[in-house]
């Protein structure tokens, strides 16, 4: 499986979009400052939302497309799922 996922610094902060095979360990490398520059900078940890695909091509294009939407259609992706914006890491298994 492939996820794509949008990392939040707090509720409607900054945001930050990324694709990978293995979510949870992106995850802690996100929270040891390793991986992304923009990430470290901005403090943008809390995961607020993802989408998985069997296909890798599949997850990378929707991070394209994701990445192109406007500020406004990424909030309320996020809120359609999670109007809290709580960190939803902890569902991970």
């Amino acid at each position: 499986m492939c996820h794509v996922y949008i990392l939040a610094s707090g509720r409607h902060g900054t945001l930050y979009i990324g694709v990978t095979n293995w979510l949870q360990k992106r995850l802690a490398e996100h929270r040891n400052s390793q991986g992304s520059s923009f990430v470290k900078a901005y403090d943008v940890h809390r995961l607020v939302y993802t989408e998985s695909y069997e296909r890798p091509d599949e997850a990378i294009g929707r991070e394209k497309q994701l990445k192109r939407w406007k500020r406004d259609w990424k909030i309320e992706l996020i809120e359609r799922d999670n109007p809290e914006w709580r960190d939803l890491s902890d569902l991970l298994v």
